[in-house]
């Protein structure tokens, strides 16, 4: 795992990047390493350590104890809520091998909802089924603006991370985006790919995915099995 001092995305990003893949691969499960081992393994400026921590701290992957040090506070399924992690991270974090295989992509024109979604008069579609430990857990079925998906498609997607392609290789940095999270049925077309009963339930995860700049880079709509996924979320009341 190397800095690419030539690439196009600054070097802050990248090493948040790295940083974030060894977490998920559990390389770091309690205290990161310090600022000054970062600089000499990557040989990186001290700002460039500190940005790329400062990054993941806002984004609750690390937090900061006093005195202490650095220490990595996501918890693998349990905070996916607030994250927004790739599915192959979620998958690594709960200590799986992560797959997937693509089943059809093209260029089309949205339905009214997907147009109304995203403004994409035309998306281009491309179709996934992920794995875990060989074991099919999802459909993933994702829109991208026409000039993005066609570069996409020309990487071997059975053996990628869209989202890895997406920042990494076409160097688009995701900022925000829009989560909703709810149960259903899954579509009768993609049933064969995860063996599931007629008419059993699925959870169903749609996400809105934005740049820097607030332009929507891609609608995520995706059907996981919900035996394989819990959620916690932690409470408190405040009195006064």
């Amino acid at each position: 795992m190397n800095i690419d001092y030539n690439h196009p995305i600054p070097l802050h990003i990248q090493l948040k990047d790295l940083i974030e893949q060894q977490i998920a691969e559990g390389v770091y499960s309690e205290q990161i390493p310090s600022e000054r081992q970062f600089m000499e393994k990557f040989n990186v400026s001290r700002s460039t350590v500190r940005e790329a921590i400062s990054l993941l701290v806002r984004e609750g992957i690390l937090e900061k104890r006093h005195g202490k040090g650095t220490f990595v506070s996501l918890k693998p399924i349990q905070d996916w809520l607030g994250h927004l992690s790739s599915t192959t991270e979620v998958i690594r974090g709960m200590g799986m091998k992560p797959g997937a295989k693509l089943i059809t992509h093209y260029k089309t024109t949205p339905d009214p909802y997907i147009q109304g979604l995203t403004g994409f008069r035309e998306a281009y579609f491309i179709k996934r089924v992920r794995f875990a430990d060989d074991i099919p857990i999802g459909v993933e079925r994702h829109y991208y603006p026409v000039e993005i998906g066609q570069k996409l498609v020309k990487y071997d997607l059975d053996n990628a991370t869209l989202y890895d392609l997406v920042q990494n290789e076409l160097g688009i940095q995701f900022a925000e985006a829009d989560q909703s999270i709810s149960c259903g049925p899954l579509l009768e077309e993609d049933r064969e790919y995860l063996g599931i009963p007629s008419g059993a339930c699925v959870m169903t995860v749609r996400r809105v995915i934005k740049n820097e700049a607030g332009r929507i880079i891609e609608l995520e709509t995706a059907f996981y099995r919900s035996d394989m996924y819990t959620f916690k979320v932690n409470l408190s009341r405040k009195f006064g």
